[in-house]
């Protein structure tokens, strides 16, 4: 296992869109143990591969207290969604930034375990967030851009800013 780099925003590689996994085989699973593991290292809840700047589909999650529920998802797409709300988003690629987003209250994600079968799961909360979170970067899509394009372009300068005094 290996504590993989998470690329920091504004790096235009986050706006990558990742490709489907063809075969679930032995380096996805370690794609997405290694994932886990920094994830966890990260404290964050969700860490999508685009993120660790590999442009494929995959994402893992646990949004547990006891951070023992680990999720892998190969290939997910939202299948259906249901709602709205409104909460407070971070993201380990955007540290030190949230705000409010605008999600889906409900949302049904069908994906491929780390076995490669296929299974559903409907999740509303925390979970929900997540998800639509982590399918959002395998898109190519960020938080930001949930966001009126007004604080998106306050967003970007804070950001960019911080990025070219910290290198």
């Amino acid at each position: 296992m290996a504590i993989l780099d998470i690329l920091q925003y504004p790096d235009e590689n986050l706006r990558t869109v990742a490709a489907p996994v063809a075969t679930v085989d032995e380096r996805i699973r370690r794609l997405a143990t290694d994932m886990l593991e920094t994830m966890y290292d990260a404290a964050g809840v969700g860490l999508a591969a685009t993120q660790v700047d590999v442009h494929e589909r995959v994402a893992v999650l646990d949004v547990s207290e006891s951070r023992d529920e680990p999720m892998i998802l190969i290939n997910p797409e939202i299948v259906a969604h249901e709602g709205s709300q409104r909460s407070t988003e971070g993201c380990l690629s955007i540290p030190g930034y949230q705000d409010l987003v605008d999600r889906a209250d409900s949302v049904r994600v069908s994906a491929l375990n780390a076995d490669g079968e296929p299974f559903e799961v409907e999740a509303d909360g925390l979970l929900a967030i997540c998800l639509q979170h982590e399918i959002d970067h395998l898109q190519g899509r960020l938080f930001l851009d949930h966001l009126s394009e007004l604080k998106r372009k306050r967003a970007h300068r804070k950001l960019t800013k911080q990025a070219r005094m910290s290198a």
